[in-house]
């Protein structure tokens, strides 16, 4: 890559908190020995939709988030602005904590979150770039095609078939301009968002209602009814941890959930001309069907957004610094948006960053509380964290409040795995499943008419 073409500010956190003006104002930390009905850990979307249905159930509950950042530091401020409902990740493996028809009725509540999420926002008053548009996920080889069918069908079977369809290739064309594009699954009722605008309303609104988000304060130490931090003490009989990828970072819990890191690249706004020769009129959410995808999405002012994998994974569990991502990942990303959107290829990158998303051993979402200790989480979105953390929201609050409803019999709440391998094992395994990943792309571009077995291979080393 050029230095012409290399971006403007890596780092930063993301593009999102430049496109509106900066970072909040700084929360005032902890100070000293507290006592709160609930203590949430982390003020992210899952904290901070925990804390909105907890205090929309019951006003008077005292209820107090603490954050080591700011609100919205890490993924809920970084990621795609992918609001898509979708499922994390293997329908099948839900099944060892219940039957098919909870699983399917975990598909729809998942689907219903995008609804829920866009009626609040506007019942909220939160302009978060909001619209509401469909997701094109692009084949543009013979074996990513037989992937494509495959996934449809799959889908189809837990419950999805009314928002999925198979596009052809002139069906695709007449939307967006991809170069090789043989078909592309497209799924209806998701959203594009602007991340950090979603997550700072959110956090506004909260706010509002009475929450207390103590941030600069991090958390060393969880115990039944107590959360110890660098500032104090938080003494409350429930005790929920919100903290997702940065789970990590808490002592003892490196090996719980994988810290996966994320990145992404934003072009200038781009001229009418270039417009059009892309299409993509629609402002359809766009991904592809490679092995090591990517995600995309035209913003409000008329930019690229390409996010995918990079640097999948740092030994030892470690976190990137303030969004930084290295230089083969920017690398890797500009190719991408060459390849996909070669029109923009002489566009100027605004910025690059990067973030992680936790992973479960089981790549599956959990969502939980003892009622013998008080402690209780959700995470391990596995980068579908916008709208799963609206739905761990919920659940979190139906089971605060010790109500049996229909959420808290979903199959996912509860559900305990085991922890990632020591290092270095964790280390070579994603690092090797990514290197099969990216090898399996390069045989399926060469034109492979089904997918490599490398992938398989790539997907066993994991368990992804």
């Amino acid at each position: 890559m050029t230095l012409s073409n290399w971006p403007k500010t890596t780092g930063d956190i993301s593009f999102w908190y430049q496109d509106i003006g900066g970072f909040p104002p700084p929360r005032p930390a902890l100070e000293g020995d507290t006592t709160a009905d609930v203590c949430i850990v982390g003020a992210g979307y899952t904290g901070l939709w925990t804390a909105y249905y907890l205090k929309k159930a019951k006003p008077d509950l005292n209820v107090i988030i603490l954050e080591a950042e700011f609100a919205g530091f890490g993924a809920s401020g970084r990621n795609g602005g992918w609001l898509t409902g979708g499922f994390a990740w293997d329908h099948e493996r839900y099944l060892s904590n219940g039957n098919a028809a909870g699983v399917r009725a975990m598909v729809d509540a998942m689907g219903i979150s995008v609804d829920e999420i866009l009626s609040v926002a506007s019942a909220e008053g939160i302009d978060a770039d909001i619209l509401r548009t469909s997701e094109l996920l692009i084949a543009t080889n013979p074996a990513q095609l037989h992937r494509m069918n495959t996934e449809i069908e799959h889908r189809k079977n837990w419950g999805e078939a009314s928002r999925i369809r198979a596009l052809r290739q002139e069906d695709v064309a007449a939307r967006i301009s991809i170069p090789g594009a043989l078909g592309a699954m497209e799924i209806d009722n998701v959203a594009r968002i602007q991340p950090a605008k979603l997550v700072q309303g959110l956090a506004r609104v909260v706010e509002g209602l009475g929450v207390r988000i103590a941030e600069q304060t991090k958390v060393i130490a969880l115990e039944p009814g107590a959360a110890k931090t660098d500032k104090g003490r938080v003494t409350a009989p429930i005790i929920l941890r919100a903290t997702e990828g940065f789970t990590a970072t808490l002592p003892g819990s490196e090996r719980d959930w994988l810290p996966l890191n994320s990145a992404q690249i934003i072009t200038e706004p781009l001229p009418p001309e270039v417009w059009q020769q892309i299409g993509w009129n629609g402002r359809e959410i766009v991904g592809d069907f490679a092995n090591a995808y990517c995600y995309c999405q035209r913003t409000r002012e008329g930019r690229i957004a390409v996010g995918g994998r990079g640097l999948p994974y740092r030994l030892g569990s470690q976190i990137d610094h303030r969004g930084t991502p290295d230089s083969d990942t920017i690398r890797h990303l500009i190719r991408i948006l060459n390849r996909h959107f070669p029109a923009a290829s002489k566009a100027r990158i605004d910025h690059a960053w990067c973030g992680v998303l936790a992973v479960p051993r089981d790549w599956c979402a959990t969502v939980g509380l003892d009622p013998k200790t008080g402690l209780g989480w959700a995470g391990g979105y596995v980068g579908v964290g916008v709208s799963t953390s609206n739905l761990a929201g919920r659940t979190l609050c139906d089971l605060t409040l010790g109500r049996d409803t229909d959420l808290t019999r979903l199959p996912w709440v509860g559900r305990r795995v085991r922890r990632w391998e020591p290092e270095p094992l964790r280390w070579l395994g994603v690092r090797g499943m990514y290197a099969l990943f990216n090898a399996a792309d390069q045989r399926e571009a060469r034109g492979r008419q089904t997918p490599s077995k490398l992938a398989t291979l790539g997907h066993w080393l994991t368990g992804h």
